[in-house]
């Protein structure tokens, strides 16, 4: 079933239900006002027969009275009566008429008619007058019936109800009618974000902006679906700028070792020396081009967030890191002053560990030959400093972009992809990352991370 569909089915039962329950309601009041009315007219009759207390009634017979009125005593014996119908005498009427209930209305059916009933105590003694006949004087107290014919009121009842019911019926139709209406004038803004959506996917075009529409459910729609757009768009440059910055990059390493491959053709006429300089650059080149594979590995696994975080020490991540940078670093007499204080983060620890890794990997490729580098880890933060160039202004805040190589990094080797790996893992693992000129020289970069409490149990490494 459509949603339409749904809407009119859901105004539709509202509607019915809210004019079902006002006719139930009118018809229910309607009737016990006029049962209410009868009632009044039998007990205010009832009170005129009986009179005050101690007044010694005299109840005339028939051609005062009509067909309405029947005394009962307390045996259930009928002591007079109007008409030729006989009133029931139940087991509560003879309680009434010994004084031992209180009186009450009811409703009597007698032969084909339906009549309202006031069942009250007429104390004795009273006198009972009827024509042509010697007043007879009762001394003990009887029950007093009087009735009235429900044969008006029910047959008001019953053009009421029908009446009543006619206008359910007419309001479940309007019901209807104004369902489908409110439903096709509802859906006509859903039906335009539908269309747009369609169109879109249609033309995969995403710069595409709907119309933020009001501040109703749709306009939120409307909106969010526009922020949608945007980190699709977004994601979509990033990828092509991914792409284009990689070629770019790959380009370069490539032509240089499809050149090298191409001298090797002319092995043979090359001395010693330059065969060991041509081998040496091709290894080195597949080595920049295996590095830049991983980089870019690194930055597409970066999105994934399905695997288990754990805590862990940060200090000994760190002390394994500088252990492998210093074998890094003795090639060029370059050492390592750490201060390690433990401390527990958590995350992923292979991706940490190579978000540190760069960092140090940096420090290297900038620090002078026989340089110190100093490395800081305390309360989840990790701190490298080296004594290098450092960082001009102008390559500050792009430090951090992919491909981004500062110009006296042109002629080093390396993708430009190492700092922003570093910015890529402090975002997703919850951290922040940021790089200064430090006093003296040298460039000073901060990575940080969340510190959690040690667990209980501190886990052990394979």
């Amino acid at each position: 079933m459509t949603f339409r569909g749904r809407l009119v089915i859901a105004a539709t039962v509202a509607v019915a239900i809210a004019v079902l329950l006002a006719a139930g309601g009118a018809f229910y009041f309607s009737r016990n006002a006029l049962i209410n009315s009868l009632d009044g007219q039998l007990a205010n009759t009832a009170q005129s027969i009986i009179g005050p207390p101690n007044a010694n009634p005299v109840i005339d017979g028939p051609q005062a009275y009509g067909d309405g009125l029947q005394i009962a005593d307390a045996s259930g014996s009928v002591v007079a009566g109007t008409g030729d119908k006989s009133l029931p005498v139940t087991a509560q009427v003879r309680a009434v008429a010994a004084g031992a209930a209180a009186p009450f209305f009811t409703s009597v059916t007698v032969g084909d008619d339906q009549y309202r009933e006031y069942v009250s105590t007429i104390p004795g003694p009273f006198t009972i007058r009827a024509e042509n006949s010697p007043p007879v004087l009762v001394q003990t107290s009887a029950a007093l019936q009087l009735t009235t014919q429900l044969a008006a009121t029910n047959d008001q009842l019953h053009k009421l109800g029908i009446a009543l019911l006619l206008v359910a019926l007419g309001g479940v139709v309007l019901a209807v009618i104004l369902g489908w209406i409110v439903g096709r004038t509802a859906l006509i803004p859903l039906n335009d974000l539908t269309d747009a959506v369609e169109q879109v996917a249609e033309t995969t075009d995403v710069s595409r902006r709907l119309d933020p529409g009001g501040d109703d459910e749709l306009g939120r729609l409307r909106r969010t679906f526009n922020h949608l757009l945007a980190a699709l768009e977004a994601s979509e440059d990033a990828q092509r700028q991914l792409v284009l910055d990689a070629s770019h990059e790959l380009r370069t390493p490539l032509t240089s070792l499809r050149t090298n491959l191409e001298v090797v053709r002319r092995v043979d006429e090359l001395a010693p020396a330059d065969r060991e300089v041509l081998v040496t650059d091709v290894v080195t080149q597949m080595g920049e081009l295996t590095k830049l594979v991983g980089d870019l590995a690194e930055l597409a696994r970066g999105e994934q967030r399905e695997r288990v975080r754990a805590p862990f020490r940060l200090d000994q991540l760190v002390e394994d890191a500088v252990a492998v940078a210093a074998t890094h670093g003795r090639t060029r007499d370059i050492r390592f002053d750490a201060l390690i204080e433990p401390c527990w983060v958590e995350g992923l620890p292979e991706r940490i560990t190579r978000a540190v890794g760069n960092l140090l990997d940096n420090a290297i490729k900038w620090s002078p030959p026989g340089g110190v580098i100093e490395v800081y880890c305390q309360e989840g933060e990790v701190t490298v400093r080296d004594h290098g160039p450092g960082i001009s202004p102008e390559d500050l805040p792009h430090i951090f972009d992919r491909f981004y190589r500062a110009r006296a990094a042109r002629g080093l080797p390396g993708s430009g992809l190492g700092l922003s790996i570093v910015a890529q893992v402090a975002h997703d693992e919850g951290g922040t990352v940021e790089a200064q000129a430090a006093q003296g020289g040298g460039a000073l970069l901060r990575l940080r991370f969340p510190v959690v409490a040690a667990p209980d149990v501190e886990l052990v490494d394979d």
